[in-house]
């Protein structure tokens, strides 16, 4: 059966503190799902942390497109970003952004330390977060005339489908959401249904 349910992050995490040799590296996670939202997250941590050298991030958007990107930030190339991405993989998680701050301590950790540290910052914001399903929503507009109220709310009552919005004006229109493992069948009831309009937005 397809899957209509994916995992995120319900807040921003508390901040956490991974140590070794010195270095600190603080990590955050946030619930995001475009990039303007990430540039923003970004830009408060650099504000917050502004002697901190490094921000390495990762980060995974979308439910049935899937974008992702990871940055090292001046650390060597795939030493963070990308062990940071590996734990949204392993969290089996989307939109979600990750950042590990890192103040370096005066001693290098060498590429296969950093690759730990970042891994290890990231686990660690990932277990303080709260981690919540969600299913995949789909909308359906519908149109009718007042005549035909009855017999839709009828449907919309039996299949417990929720109306998001509602303008009642010459016509009814309904905005009504569905999750998305029974939106093809939904979609079908009110297609046979004469006299009334069904579109998906």
């Amino acid at each position: 059966m397809e899957n209509d349910s994916y995992k995120t992050i319900l807040k921003p995490s508390e901040e956490t503190l991974f140590k070794d040799r010195n270095s600190k590296f603080f990590g955050y996670a946030f619930p995001v799902i475009n990039e303007d939202e990430v540039k923003n997250c970004l830009d408060d941590l650099r504000k917050q942390h502004h002697s901190a050298r490094h921000f390495c991030y990762a980060y995974q958007i979308g439910v049935e497109t899937i974008k992702y990107r990871s940055n090292d930030d001046g650390e060597p190339n795939n030493s963070a970003g990308l062990p940071i991405y590996g734990q949204i993989q392993s969290f089996e998680l989307t939109n979600v952004l990750i950042v590990s701050v890192r103040y370096f301590g005066g001693t290098k950790l060498g590429v296969g330390g950093l690759i730990n540290a970042y891994k290890s910052s990231a686990q660690l914001t990932l277990e303080a977060s709260e981690i919540v399903e969600k299913t995949i929503t789909i909308f359906y507009k519908l149109n009718f005339n007042y005549d035909m109220m009855n017999k839709v709310m009828r449907i919309i009552k039996e299949k417990n489908i929720s109306i998001t919005a509602q303008n009642l004006g010459l016509t009814c229109e309904y905005t009504i959401a569905i999750r998305k493992k029974e939106a093809q069948i939904i979609f079908d009831i009110f297609q046979n249904l004469y006299k009334v309009d069904i579109q998906i937005l």
